[in-house]
C-alpha cells in the first residue's frame, strides 16, 4: 500500500491543487468511516496496540504518542475518522470565535523535493459556535482523545484578543480533553505579537476565567509557539508557562523561514508567503524542544511537532523531552499507513533501547538515566 500510494502521489496527486486533494481525501475518509463498524475495525487494525506505546499525560490515557496536529480537521468534521487511521489522539482547529473564509485561494502548496508544505490558509473555519454544535452531536460515540486548538478572529483587534479567545474557550471547553491557545500562526496579521509575555499573560488569564465560567477550571491548557522565536523569547514563554501553571507547550508551529530548501527559487516564489511545514522544520523544532525541556524540566508537558517523518524522528523528540508528538505533513507524503508505521517503529525502538514503556524514555537524552517517568507512562 505504501509503494502504491507513492506511485499515485508522484504521478497524480502532486500535479493537482493541494487544497482540492485535501478536501477530496478527507471527504473519502469521512465517507468510509461513517459506514457502521468501519471506523472501529480500522482502529483495531491501524491503531496503536503495543502496550509499551501507551502514555498518560494531561489527565488522559493515550493509546499511542503520535497525534494528528491541528490544521487537518479545522471544523471537527471527523476526529474519529482520523483516529481510525491510527493516530493516538486528534487536535482539531484552529477554531476562531467568528466564522471566517480565510485567505484567498490558492493558499496551499507542496515543495515536493523538500517534503514540505507552504500554507497561508488564514484560519479558515466555521466558527466556534458551529464547531461546538458539531462536537455536541458527536458525543456518546467512540472518539479519540481530543484537543481543541483556538485562535484569534482576523478582524478582531489585538487589544480585544483576550475576549475573542475567551469566547471560543467558553463554547468549546466541555468537548475538549485539552485546549490549545494558538498564538503562532504566521497567516493572521499580528497574531505572533501575542507570543510576547506581556500580551500572552492577560490572554491566558482570560481563557482561564472562561474555562472556570464554563465549569471546566481544570481543563488542561497549552500554548503553541513558533519556531521563529528568538531563544530568549522561547525562555520567556517557558518561564511564563511555569508562572501561570500552564499544562503544556506545543513546539512548534510552521516557520516563515525559507533557508536551505532544495526547491528552486521559482518554486519557492510561486508558493509565496505562509507557514512552511515538513522536513525543513526538523532541526529548529528539535532545538526549541530541547531548550524548553532544559527550562521547564518535567513540570510542563511538551508536545513536539514539526518535521517528524520517521519513527526515528519521533523517538528523538521523545528522548529530548516530548511526552507526545504530532504530525500533518508526514501523513501527506507518507500516505494513510503512515501513523501505523510511526507507532510500530516507536514500539520497536522502545524495545531495542531496553525500556518497558515509552514514558520511561521521555527526556532520556536530557537526564541520561532513562528512569521510568510515572507521570507519563500508563
Amino acid at each position: 500500500m505504501t509503494v502504491f500510494y507513492q506511485i499515485v502521489f508522484r504521478s497524480v496527486l502532486r500535479h493537482m491543487d493541494a487544497e482540492k486533494v485535501h478536501r477530496m481525501s478527507f471527504a473519502a475518509l469521512r465517507g468510509v468511516t461513517a459506514i457502521p463498524g468501519v471506523a472501529s475495525a480500522m482502529g483495531r487494525v491501524l491503531g496503536p496496540r503495543e502496550p509499551e506505546l501507551a502514555v498518560r499525560a494531561l489527565g488522559q490515557e493515550f493509546p499511542g504518542p503520535l497525534g494528528m496536529a491541528a490544521g487537518f480537521d479545522k471544523n471537527a468534521e471527523s476526529p474519529s475518522g482520523l483516529a481510525a487511521l491510527g493516530f493516538g489522539f486528534v487536535e482539531i482547529g484552529t477554531v476562531t470565535a467568528q466564522p471566517q473564509p480565510g485567505n484567498p485561494a490558492p493558499r496551499l502548496f507542496r515543495l515536493v523535493e523538500d517534503r514540505a508544505i507552504v500554507n497561508r490558509m488564514g484560519f479558515n473555519n466555521e466558527g466556534s459556535a458551529l464547531v461546538a454544535e458539531r462536537l455536541h452531536h458527536q458525543r456518546g460515540g467512540r472518539r479519540p482523545v481530543l484537543g481543541v486548538n483556538i485562535g484569534k478572529t482576523k478582524v478582531t483587534p489585538e487589544a480585544d484578543a483576550p475576549a475573542d479567545y475567551a469566547l471560543s474557550a467558553r463554547r468549546l471547553a466541555r468537548y475538549a480533553d485539552y485546549l490549545v491557545v494558538n498564538v503562532s500562526s504566521p497567516n493572521t496579521p499580528g497574531l505572533r505579537n501575542l507570543q510576547g509575555v506581556e500580551q500572552l499573560r492577560p490572554l491566558l488569564a482570560a481563557v482561564r476565567e472562561a474555562l472556570s465560567e464554563a465549569g471546566h477550571p481544570t481543563l488542561p491548557l497549552l500554548v503553541k509557539i513558533a519556531p521563529d522565536l528568538a531563544d530568549e523569547d522561547v525562555d520567556a514563554v517557558a518561564d511564563l508557562a511555569l508562572a501561570e501553571g500552564l499544562d503544556g507547550i506545543i513546539a512548534t508551529n510552521t516557520t516563515i523561514s525559507r533557508e536551505g530548501l532544495a526547491a528552486s527559487a521559482e518554486e519557492v516564489e510561486a508558493a509565496g508567503a505562509g507557514g512552511l511545514s515538513g522536513a525543513p522544520l526538523r532541526e529548529r523544532s528539535l532545538e526549541v524542544l530541547r531548550r524548553l525541556r532544559a527550562r521547564v524540566g518535567d513540570r510542563v508537558t511538551l508536545v513536539a511537532v514539526g518535521g517528524i517523518e520517521t519513527p526515528e524522528d519521533a523517538w528523538a523528540r521523545i528522548r529530548a523531552g516530548a511526552t507526545l508528538v504530532q504530525g500533518y505533513t508526514g501523513l501527506i507524503y507518507g500516505g494513510p499507513l503512515w501513523p501505523r508505521r510511526i507507532h510500530r517503529g516507536l514500539a520497536r525502538l522502545v524495545r531495542e533501547a531496553g525500556y518497558r514503556s515509552i514514558g520511561e524514555a521521555v527526556g532520556a537524552d536530557v537526564h541520561g538515566a532513562g528512569r521510568p517517568q510515572e507521570s507519563t507512562a500508563v
